[in-house]
Order: structure tokens, then C-alpha cells, then sequence
């Protein structure tokens, strides 16, 4: 059952089910909202595209729409995508009952895997083809497994039987000195509403011994209960929680699939906290600078709290202390740090069991102390307090400095003397694409097939170069003169022009040729479609080239919406908003970006220029089918 706390190693089984049959799927875009909570864009076959939120310790499920992207993407979430981004989704599975399950993705450099842990404070952790951890959402160093770079992966300690046979199974119960319910919640990751309900189609009572109960009977009635939550599901809500089958209490609603049902369970605290921050009043920069300092005061607060408490700790346990650093620093002398960290597992000593992590490159260790204290190995007690201590001192002197802002008062900002603008005027290639490359050459290209056929039969010259995105439709694309980012700009701007991005794609192939290379002359038994064109002799190509464009406010040396090529757009502009092929339409991308663009232009501003800073005008630069607002950039 799902509830409040989290998902139970079932409600995995279910999820992971109900997703696998929605293969196959492709990574899009990938957010994180915060210290736990991710965000994948999912796309299928056909245009469909699925929206994955996971809330690490907790849950994980599709819903109608992801929040909003934050403005500026998070460290993790920037390298998942580097790694995952337009992997096909091989796999979705579950580590036995274990609230655990994974997402195989297939790159170019191999199967890599995105585990997500639901238990506890939960992590996300990326493997690698050899199960080898490559980085995770969170490092920890548990007694039985470590989850950081370059350890292979290890599942948690503990008993999950359902992938005994009928034999292990028996012998499993046999072993068991607990009543059969309890057995199976806890030895088979069941939990008490499941476990029950096995007991129950077995015939069995629940309150036997284990032991004595009739396992072929309980073991096909195991197999049977998550055969229902495998393939026969029909979710439900009811007082207690979310469930993927029926009968397991009173029901409040019914729904077509369970990730529907955790998406109508799990918001409710969400909207609630949704509606209070509407509620709040707009608060000026100065109240807003007052706030963080207050809440700065806090922090220091905490610190030096939290320091105070560690050196009592220290003094209490002063004995114990001075053993530990004594018999590790004579370890340390004959073994390595993760031999020594081998022995403290299994040590029964008090020093030993003290440690709670080790950090080798520090050559140092974590006690529990009531409290957890890092030590230093290599220095006496006295300089291990001394750490402490100027922990204190450091966070009261900065407490003293927070306070004297606070009593100075958020300084007034100077008026700055308004700028001196001009606008673009337009020039006859401004109805077609068009861009200039960091070195200033100008490219352009077609919006339609007219335009196509227009730049190719009155535009192109002997020194030009035709460019097409090696996919069925597009932007034909005319390079006027050399430049040095054929490769990188010209190639972005072909493909992300293309009908790549209306399928949803995240790269595609780029060619090149000569004009004279180009003919809409058809050979016996050709066709030329209008806006087509014959390519014949070698091409030049560029594989799996990145789609993505940007769209920015140019101010010097005259003011105007320009987009193309990330790079070559964010060298000419002070604001830019990146795209990448998502799920919103055209018209809707234009006015979010006219919204944010307003936002930081400043209201005066546009108001001077919104003649030229209009929805058309963006819009012009929006490639034809959905998109997603991955980024914005001050220059």
C-alpha cells in the first residue's frame, strides 16, 4: 500500500509493470526540483510523451505535467542528462520486493542504469554497463555497502523471498521462529496487508507458526498475490491509502491505471502547499534581502549549536574517544583504510562499534556519540575540539555580520539613466530562418517548401554551401560564405529546423554539399517533391548532431528578437531562453518566453520596445512542433 510514508516493495511491482508496458520509450529532458525530487520528459511511439516524477524515499509515478522547470538546472539533473538524454529505455524493472527499481538506458557507449531507491532518505544512482556506481544523487557509506563513485553497486542487507523456489522457500519457513503473517511481511517484504491477504487464498491461519504451516500451498499463494499486482491490477484508493488491487478495505475511488491512482493520492499535501504560497504577498527586494538574512541568522544559529553539542559529546565520551583514535592510528600504520574499514565491520569492540562511516581521504572517522562527531585520526582529542571550536567562533563572527547588515538596512539601488535604443530594420532575409554564426557569416533557411525551392533557385551562389538534416522534411539551409562552425552552429540550426524535433527527437544527422551538387532536374524514374531537391556525389556529414535553439533580446547594435543555434545566439544577446523538442505547442512556447523575457527586460523597457519584442516575432524563431523551456542565460 502507498501511504504518506512512501510506497511499499508492491506498489513497486506494480509501477514498474504498468511502465515496462509502455515500452519502448526515449529520455527526454531531465529537471531536478530539489535535494530528492526528479523530473523525466518520457517519449513513446506515435508522439506519445509520458511525464515521470520520482520523489527519492517516497514515490515515483506518471502525472498529467511535471512542475516548473527550474530556471536554472540543477547539478544532478545536468549530468543525467549528458548521460541519459535521448537513450532509449531498454528496461524497467524491480529488484525482487525490495522498494527499489531501475531504468535501463541504451547510449551509444553502452546499457547504463538509473536506479532509484525508495526506502529511507531515498537516492538516485547512476551504473554504469559493469552494475559500477558512476555518480549518485547522494554519497553514503553504510556498515554493509557504500553508494559512491566507483563502488559497484549493493543492495541493502535483508531477506526478500521472492525469488526463493518452492525448496527455499520451505526451508525459509522452516527456520522461522515467528508466527507465518509475520514471517512473510518481513522475511518476503509483503507488509502486514499483503502478507495477510497470502495467508488467506493459502487457507492458511495467519497466526501458526511459520514453521508448521503447509509451504507449497503458502508459496503458490505468494506467487498468486503478486501475479495480481503484476497483470491484473485494478487500482483503488481507500482511508489508508493507494492500492493496485481491490478488496484490501473500504474504497473511496477507483482508477484506470495505479500510476493515476498515486498521481490523485500523493498531490494533496502538494496543492495545499501550492495555495499557501499564492496567498503570500509579493514582498519588495529589501524585505526579501531582510528575510535571508534572518534566515541566515538561523543557519548560524544551527552551526553553532550543532558544534556546541558535538564537543560536550566529545568531553562525555572522552575515554571512548581517545581509544578510538589510539587504536586507529596504530591500524593505520600496517593497513589501508579500507582494510581498516573491513575490520570495523566486523569488530564487536565498543571503539568499533562507535564508527558510523569512515572517510579515508581525510584519514578520518564519524562517531556515535548521541551525536554524530567527525574525528581525525592522525590528531589528539584537544585538536579535534579545536575544530570545533572554531566552528563556533567562525559562524558568531558571521553572525555579528549579518546582524550589522540588518541594522545598515538594504542599501537603495541607483537609478541607472535610461539607454539609448534602436530598432532592427528589416532586411530582405528577415522573412526567411536566418542567423549569423559567432565569426558573422550569414546562414539561412526555408520555412516552408516554397521558401525551400525560393533559396535554392535565387539565393544560392557558386561559394555557398547547401545543408540538410538527413531526415524527411526540413529547413533547407544555405550557408552565405565561410565560416569555422559549420560543423557545430550550421549543423544545430539544420537539424533543430527539421523534422527531427516534430518527432521528438533529441539529434540527428547533417549533410553537406556544393551548390552545384544540388539539381531539381529528376532522372528517369525520380520524382522531385516541391521543395525537394536531388543531392547527387558525395555529401559530407556530421552524426548525431544535439537539437536545441535559443531564442534572446539583442540590445547592441540595435534591438531585436533573434534565435538559432545556442552558441551563435548567446554571443549577441544579454538574455537568452534555450528550447529542446518537448511537449508544448508553438504558440504556448512564444508567449512563455515573451513572459520571461518581460520579466527581465523590466516592464519600462518593454513598454519602449514591445513593437519589435512581440509573440510573432519569437514565435518566428519556435521550430515547428513541441518544445520545452530547458534554460535561461544572463549575458
Amino acid at each position: 500500500m502507498a501511504n504518506e510514508q512512501g510506497m511499499s516493495g508492491m506498489d513497486v511491482r506494480a509501477l514498474t509493470a504498468e511502465l515496462s508496458a509502455l515500452l519502448p520509450l526515449w529520455i527526454g529532458k531531465i529537471y531536478q526540483y530539489d535535494a530528492k525530487t526528479l523530473g523525466i520528459r518520457l517519449n513513446g511511439n506515435e508522439g506519445a510523451k509520458y511525464q515521470f516524477l520520482v520523489e527519492t524515499g517516497r514515490r515515483a509515478h506518471l502525472v498529467g505535467a511535471l512542475p516548473e522547470s527550474p530556471k536554472n538546472p540543477l547539478g544532478y539533473a545536468m549530468f543525467l542528462r549528458k548521460h541519459l538524454e535521448g537513450g532509449r529505455v531498454t528496461a524497467i524493472g524491480q529488484y525482487g520486493l525490495q522498494r527499489i527499481f531501475y531504468i535501463d538506458v541504451a547510449k551509444k557507449a553502452g546499457i547504463l542504469r538509473l536506479v532509484i531507491e525508495l526506502f529511507d532518505e531515498g537516492n538516485a544512482i547512476l551504473l554504469d554497463e559493469a552494475g559500477v556506481i558512476t555518480k549518485p544523487l547522494r554519497h553514503h557509506r553504510f556498515k554493509d555497502r557504500s553508494v559512491v563513485p566507483g563502488e559497484a553497486y549493493a543492495l541493502p542487507e535483508g531477506t526478500d523471498c521472492s525469488g526463493f523456489d518452492s525448496e527455499s522457500f520451505a526451508a525459509m519457513l522452516r527456520a522461522s521462529d515467528r508466527d507465518l503473517v509475520r514471517t512473510l511481511a518481513v522475511n518476503c517484504l509483503l507488509g502486514g496487508a499483503y502478507a495477510e491477504l497470502a495467508c488467506s487464498r493459502a487457507g492458511v491461519d495467519k497466526s501458526i507458526p511459520a514453521a508448521e504451516a503447509d509451504a507449497g500451498a503458502v508459496y503458490a499463494a505468494l506467487h498468486q498475490v503478486i501475479g495480481m499486482v503484476e497483470g491484473q491490477r485494478e487500482p483503488v484508493t481507500t482511508a489508508s491509502g493507494c492500492w493496485p488491487i481491490r478488496g484490501m478495505g473500504e474504497e473511496k475511488e477507483a482508477f484506470s491505471t495505479f500510476n493515476k491512482a498515486l498521481e490523485a493520492y500523493y498531490p494533496l499535501q502538494a496543492a495545499a502547499a501550492v495555495k499557501a504560497e499564492a496567498k503570500r504577498p509579493k514582498l519588495s527586494k529589501e524585505e526579501v534581502i531582510l528575510r535571508q538574512q534572518e534566515e541566515a541568522l538561523k543557519k548560524f544559529a544551527g552551526k553553532i549549536k550543532k558544534a556546541e553539542k558535538a564537543v560536550e559529546a566529545v568531553y562525555t565520551n572522552y575515554p571512548l574517544v581517545q581509544d578510538v583514535i589510539a587504536t586507529l592510528e596504530r591500524a593505520s600504520q600496517s593497513l589501508s583504510w579500507q582494510e581498516i574499514e573491513e575490520v570495523l565491520k566486523k569488530s564487536d569492540l565498543p571503539a568499533a562499534k562507535a564508527v558510523v562511516a569512515v572517510h579515508p581521504a581525510e584519514a578520518a572517522v564519524d562517531l556515535d556519540l548521541g551525536v554524530r562527531v567527525k574525528i581525525f585520526v592522525h590528531e589528539n582529542v584537544e585538536a579535534n575540539l579545536d575544530h570545533y571550536y572554531d566552528q563556533v567562533k567562525k559562524f558568531r563572527k558571521k553572525t555579528e555580520g549579518a546582524l550589522a547588515a540588518i541594522e545598515r538596512g538594504a542599501a537603495k539601488p541607483k537609478e541607472k539613466p535610461k539607454e539609448t535604443l534602436h530598432l532592427l530594420k528589416k532586411k530582405w532575409f528577415h522573412r526567411f530562418r536566418w542567423f549569423y554564426t559567432t565569426d558573422g557569416t550569414l546562414v539561412l533557411g526555408g520555412r516552408d517548401a516554397s521558401q525551400n525551392e525560393e533559396l535554392v533557385k535565387k539565393y544560392m551562389e557558386g561559394k555557398d554551401t547547401f545543408v540538410h538534416a538527413d531526415v524527411h522534411g526540413g529547413s533547407v539551409v544555405i550557408v552565405k560564405g565561410e565560416t569555422e562552425h559549420m560543423d557545430d552552429e550550421v549543423a544545430q540550426f539544420a537539424a533543430s529546423y527539421s523534422n527531427a524535433w516534430k518527432a521528438g527527437h533529441f539529434s540527428a544527422d547533417v549533410y553537406f554539399a556544393r551548390p552545384d551538387q544540388v539539381s531539381k532536374t529528376a532522372e528517369s524514374g525520380e520524382f522531385v517533391a516541391r521543395g525537394g531537391f536531388i543531392v547527387r556525389g558525395e555529401r559530407r556529414y556530421v552524426k548525431d548532431v544535439q537539437l536545441g535553439t535559443a531564442i534572446g533580446v539583442q540590445k547592441e547594435p540595435s534591438v531585436a528578437i533573434i534565435g538559432g543555434p545556442v552558441a551563435a545566439v548567446r554571443t549577441r544577446t544579454q538574455y537568452v531562453v534555450e528550447l529542446s523538442p518537448g511537449t508544448f505547442e508553438p504558440n504556448d512556447v512564444a508567449k512563455k518566453v515573451q513572459r520571461l523575457m518581460r520579466e527581465k527586460i523590466g516592464e519600462d523597457t518593454w513598454k519602449r520596445l514591445k513593437t519589435a519584442l512581440n509573440t510573432e516575432a519569437i514565435a518566428a524563431f519556435v521550430p515547428p512542433g513541441g518544445s520545452d523551456i530547458v534554460g535561461e542565460h544572463e549575458g
